[in-house]
């Protein structure tokens, strides 16, 4: 005998957590599925979280030695990974133990185990005990997050051989690391290496660094990881990676070999759809696993939703939570969730970057007439005092209307402080005069948009 939902949720990362919780409060009876065996899914325990609080480990030891007075106090210059990774196990638990409660106190039904379509309109939950258990439900929402991507030709359980979820469990010396694939992952985990003193080679498959991004903060990045120490080897592909008992070698199609102590893979994720039995909803996943929805996040089945990675990009977090909201709105009929559109981009390099809006090339392209306003945080004095001088804000506005069309933050909170400007943006009468005429606190960051707007507003005539 099945149980039945008004709607199942398959996956309780952000974007389940975020269907589940828009259903529940519609009056929904919910169901929540997971394979983990705790709810957060793959950003609370091997993505976002976890990799975010080893970053902001690795730029507390960064800071640390580069104060003179600190420096001298102790020799950090070689700090064990399993020690940095400490802090981020505790993260994970809290996060996990407040996300419980979220569903506990919504009355959602927690089920863990591996969820399969058997019919239109029924799943069963295989659980780690071995018992199965059958669901039936009206509206199904599939977000099961994705995995890195791994050829079939690399050797992922060789212990030199790492992806962005295997890497958190590196227990052993590492003097060299190869990175391969130079996107935001890879981006990120080059400038954590890095900043606890590895030497890495970052190889990217693309002519330069985060090519969607403003041109002029995708150089500042290459530029600031090249000062760090990483090696990017723009425009290579991999030939085949030779592993060894004490190193592996990456012989590329160019001729090229690097020898290094390991090698991170972050070329692509993958949806986590293998295991749905897709075909009894009548669905089908493409290659890399990730599954087509409209612009209501409907499948080609109209009872089935998907939001999340498992539909691809942004891939995103904050993205997969409203998408859930958004979805579980279009199953209930609430009108007050808006379609998920213009997403901040944030990186969690080190120092970030975070993004909204157009860049020059989108502008220039469709010929819109617009200005750039800069502000450079080495002339801020907050970002003096705090040693972070690494960075810049940049705005982008039409010079007629002095209407705000995108934001472009490179440096330390950069993505906290786009916000403001997202906020400012998103406002009826958006335009440039508010941060020219707008008393900032000092000192702050915040600052840097009074500076940038001067500066923007300066240049026209």
């Amino acid at each position: 005998m099945a149980t039945r939902y008004d709607a199942v949720v398959i996956g309780a990362g952000p974007a389940g957590e975020g269907a589940a919780m828009k259903l529940v409060k519609e009056g929904r009876r919910v169901a929540v599925i997971d394979q983990l065996g705790e709810v957060g899914g793959n950003c609370a325990h091997v993505g976002t979280i976890p990799s975010k609080a080893l970053r902001q480990t690795v730029y507390n030891l960064m800071r640390f030695r580069r104060d003179p007075l600190l420096s001298r106090m102790a020799d950090i210059r070689s700090v064990p990974l399993s020690q940095v990774l400490a802090r981020a196990h505790k993260v994970i638990e809290t996060q996990v133990s407040t996300h419980h409660r979220f569903f506990e106190r919504n009355d959602v039904d927690l089920y863990f185990g591996q969820a399969r379509f058997e019919e239109p309109n029924l799943i069963s939950v295989l659980t780690p005990e071995g018992i199965t258990e059958r669901i039936g439900f009206e509206h199904a929402v599939i977000a099961t997050g994705s995995r890195p991507y791994q050829p079939h030709d690399i050797d992922f359980s060789h212990p030199r051989v790492f992806d962005s979820d295997k890497i958190l469990k590196l227990d052993y010396p590492v003097n060299k690391l190869i990175i391969y694939g130079a996107g935001v992952i890879g981006c990120e985990y080059a400038s954590i290496f890095v900043g606890l003193g590895y030497k890495v080679d970052l190889v990217n498959t693309q002519p330069q660094l985060l090519s969607y991004l403003d041109d002029e903060i995708a150089d500042a990045l290459s530029h600031y990881l090249r000062d760090l120490g990483v090696l990017i080897r723009n425009q290579e592909e991999y030939e085949r990676v030779e592993t060894n008992a004490d190193n592996v070698v990456l012989h590329l199609k160019s001729g090229k070999k690097i020898k290094a102590d390991a090698i991170l893979w972050c070329n692509g994720r993958a949806g986590n759809t293998e295991t749905l039995a897709l075909e009894a909803v009548g669905l089908q996943a493409n290659s890399r696993g990730q599954i087509a929805v409209d612009e209501q996040y409907r499948t080609a089945n109209p009872s089935v939703f998907a939001v999340g990675d498992v539909i691809g990009p942004p891939a995103l977090a904050s993205a997969a939570y409203d998408q859930g909201r958004c979805a579980a709105a279009h199953i209930t009929g609430s009108q007050d969730v808006p379609h998920v559109d213009d997403v901040p981009t944030g990186i969690y390099t080190i120092p970030e970057i975070s993004c909204l809006g157009k860049t020059e090339k989108q502008l220039t392209d469709a010929k819109v007439p617009y200005e750039v306003g800069q502000s450079f945080f080495r002339h801020l004095a907050r970002a003096q005092i705090s040693g972070d001088v690494v960075g810049m804000l940049k705005i982008l506005f039409h010079r007629d209307t002095r209407e705000i069309l995108g934001i472009h933050c490179f440096g330390n909170n950069a993505a906290e402080i786009v916000h403001i400007g997202q906020a400012v943006m998103n406002q009826p009468g958006n335009s440039i005069d508010y941060f020219a005429n707008t008393t900032f606190n000092y000192p702050t960051m915040a600052e840097a948009y009074r500076v940038a707007a001067l500066n923007g507003m300066n240049r026209l005539f």
